[in-house]
């Protein structure tokens, strides 16, 4: 079986009302977050959220570029850049 890895930037707004995961149709992934963006505390959330979001561990997801900005780019072992945003975009209540 072929590992595959998900590379995928999303946009993150912290402070959010209510966290929720929005795709557009070019595939820009944007995620809002209720924790704040202090120690790390948005950081962590936005892991657990594509955690449960992709099923998958949350030690599989790394934050690789972008840790203190907005614009993340978040690597995703196991599970590939399609079947990822397809999971993303999928309506949850």
């Amino acid at each position: 079986m072929i590992q595959q890895n998900a590379k995928i930037q999303i946009s993150v707004v912290p402070r959010s009302a209510k966290a929720r995961i929005a795709v557009s149709e070019t595939g820009a992934v944007k995620i809002h977050l209720t924790s704040p963006p202090i120690e790390g505390r948005a950081n962590e959330e936005l892991i657990s959220l594509l955690a449960r979001r992709l099923h998958v561990p949350k030690s599989s997801i790394t934050i690789l570029a972008g840790g203190k900005g907005r614009t993340k780019i978040v690597g995703i072992e196991g599970i590939s850049k399609e079947e990822a945003l397809a999971l993303l975009a999928q309506d949850r209540a």
